[in-house]
C-alpha cells in the first residue's frame, strides 16, 4: 500500500469510527431513557419522530443553542479545558479497539481498527485513566462547594478502582502472552475439551478476573451504583454542578463513549470479540457483544441503588454486596 492511499483509508476509517461512536452514543442515551422507562412503567421517549428516535438529535439541537453561561467565580482556563479533556480522551480511547479481522477493498487489506498497535491495551488504559483529570478539574475550577466533593469523589474512586481494573487483566494477558489486542482475540480461537471455546473467561479462573473488571468498569465509567461523582440526590449535579449547554454534554459524550469503550474490551479480552457467539461478519460479532454489555450498564442503572460514599472507600471489594444488602433493606 502506498503513502498516500494509506492515509485516504486512515482519513475514511477515522470518520467512519467516529461516525458510528458519536452515534451510537447519542443512542445510548436514547436506549436508557427507554429502557428505564419501562421497567418504571413508563414510556420514555416518543414525541420527536417515531419511537422517539428523532431525540437524540433534538437534545442535540438544544445543547447547541442553549445559553452558555459561565460564573463569575469560576477558574476560567480550567473550567473550560475540563470538559475538553474527558470528551478527547474518552473518543481517543477507541482508536486502538479492534472491530473485525480484516478489511478487503480490491487489492487493499486494511485492520478493522483506527491503527494497529502491539500494546493496544496499554494504550487504552493509560488514555481512559486520563480522562480523570477532566473530571477532577472539572470540580476544583467551578469554585463550589457540590463540584468539589463531586471532583474529590472522582479521584478518590476512579483512580482507586483502576488498580483492580488492572489486575483483572493480568491472567488474561498472562494467558495471551501479548498486550496487542488484535492478538488477544487471535489466542481466543478454537476449542478445548472439542466443544468449549477457547474464550478467556472459561480459563484459569479467568470469571472470577471478569467479574472485578465488570465492577471496576461501572466505577471507571460512574455507572449506577457508582455514580458518586454525580450523586443527584446529595451534590445536586456533582461535578458539572456549574456547567450548562454544551460544556455539560461533553461530560455526558465522555461518560457514554467510556462506557462503549469498557464494553467493547470486555468482549475482545474475555468472550473473543469477533470469534465470540454472536454469528455473522465479525463486526457484526464483536458489535453484538459490545451492544450486549452496554444494555447490561443500562439495565443495571434501573434495578441497582447507589452505594453510600463510606462504603465504597472503606470496603472497594464489597462494594455490589454491599449495595444489594443495602437495597434489600429498603425494600
Amino acid at each position: 500500500m502506498t503513502i498516500t492511499a494509506y492515509i485516504i483509508v486512515s482519513v475514511i476509517k477515522i470518520a467512519l469510527i467516529l461516525f458510528v461512536l458519536l452515534t451510537a452514543v447519542a443512542y445510548t442515551v436514547w436506549l436508557e431513557r427507554k429502557v428505564v422507562g419501562h421497567m418504571q412503567n413508563r414510556w420514555g421517549p416518543t414525541r420527536v419522530g417515531p419511537f422517539g428516535l428523532l431525540q437524540p438529535a433534538a437534545d442535540g439541537v438544544k445543547f447547541l443553542f442553549k445559553e452558555d453561561l459561565t460564573p463569575p467565580h469560576v477558574y476560567k482556563p480550567l473550567y473550560i479545558a475540563a470538559p475538553m479533556i474527558a470528551v478527547v480522551f474518552a473518543v481517543t480511547s477507541i482508536a486502538v479497539i479492534p472491530f473485525g479481522n480484516w478489511l478487503n477493498v480490491g487489492n487493499i487489506s486494511t485492520p478493522f481498527q483506527i491503527t494497529d498497535v502491539n500494546i493496544g491495551l496499554l494504550v487504552v488504559l493509560g488514555i481512559t485513566s486520563m480522562g480523570v483529570y477532566g473530571v477532577a478539574l472539572s470540580g476544583w475550577s467551578s469554585n463550589s462547594k457540590y463540584s468539589l466533593l463531586g471532583g474529590l469523589r472522582a479521584s478518590a474512586q476512579m483512580i482507586s478502582y483502576e488498580i483492580a481494573l488492572g489486575l483483572s487483566l493480568v491472567g488474561v494477558l498472562i494467558l495471551a502472552g501479548t498486550f496487542s489486542l488484535r492478538g488477544i482475540v487471535d489466542a481466543q480461537a478454537g476449542h478445548f475439551w472439542g466443544f468449549i471455546p477457547n474464550w478467556f473467561i472459561f480459563r484459569g479462573g479467568q470469571i472470577v478476573a471478569f467479574f472485578i473488571y465488570l465492577t471496576a468498569a461501572y466505577a471507571e465509567t460512574n455507572r449506577i451504583p457508582f455514580d458518586l461523582p454525580e450523586a443527584e440526590t446529595e451534590l445536586v449535579a456533582g461535578y458539572h454542578t456549574e456547567y450548562s449547554a454544551m460544556k455539560f454534554a461533553m461530560f455526558f459524550m465522555a461518560e457514554y463513549a467510556n462506557m462503549i469503550t469498557v464494553a467493547c474490551l470486555a468482549s475482545l479480552l474475555f468472550l473473543g470479540g469477533w470469534r465470540g457467539p454472536v454469528f455473522g461478519p465479525d463486526w457484526l460479532r464483536c458489535s453484538g457483544l459490545s451492544c450486549g454489555f452496554s444494555h447490561f450498564f443500562l439495565f443495571t442503572s434501573g434495578c441497582v441503588a447507589r452505594c453510600r460514599v463510606f462504603a465504597m472507600t472503606n470496603s472497594w471489594p464489597l462494594d455490589g454486596s454491599s449495595c444489594c444488602r443495602w437495597r434489600s433493606r429498603t425494600w
